[in-house]
């Protein structure tokens, strides 16, 4: 028994040898193959889910802000003489979305910046430029000013998300440091309380 499969790796090691069977084996084609298609595939996975993620993110940020800002539109914030930190500490705790700001964002990484203004006119929205220390944490000074009963105010709630690089040169980030900066804005007028 041994004898006989020496004698047959003995003759496919000989077959092997000429090119003509060589290049006519077939034996790892399929192998070959689905290494080819394989790692494109996985690769555009990785991209759909890095994006999907992403997107879900800045759409919970949306929703946080946007509920957020409801506190200050109906003078809740004002007249409890709300600070920046007791908002920020709304913001992921209190809200009726904290749940969902706890599972995907560090809270103390939100960045939140409240400023009101006269008129919808003079209203900034812009998505102010980050500027960072020696760290590398941002290190700009942000204001929280909720205005009275009648000012136009923008809220704007940002987290620096965390960005893998996917395979193929796929990045989502938007950000020096490669993050992606989630930025999401509210602007609306204060009822009168």
């Amino acid at each position: 028994m041994l004898a006989a499969t020496i004698r047959r790796f003995a003759a496919d090691a000989t077959r092997l040898r000429s090119s003509r069977s060589f290049a006519g084996c077939q034996k790892a084609a399929t192998t070959v193959e689905f290494a080819l298609v394989a790692t494109p595939f996985i690769a555009l996975l990785v991209a759909i889910v890095q994006t999907f993620i992403v997107f879900f993110a800045q759409r919970v940020l949306d929703e946080v802000t946007e509920e957020a800002s409801r506190y200050i539109m109906t003078g809740q914030a004002q007249t409890a003489s709300m600070t920046q930190s007791g908002f920020d500490n709304y913001l992921c705790t209190s809200s009726h979305t904290a749940t969902l700001v706890s599972a995907l964002f560090t809270c103390s990484n939100i960045i939140i910046n409240v400023q009101n203004y006269s008129s919808f006119a003079s209203a900034n929205t812009t998505t102010p430029s980050l500027t960072y220390n020696a760290n590398g944490t941002v290190s700009n000074t942000w204001s929280y000013s909720a205005g009275n009963a009648g000012d136009i105010v923008v809220v704007q709630v940002m987290y620096q998300w965390p960005v893998v690089l996917g395979p193929l040169s796929f990045n989502l980030g938007n950000l020096a440091n490669g993050d992606r900066l989630l930025i999401s804005t509210a602007v609306f007028r204060n009822e009168p309380y």
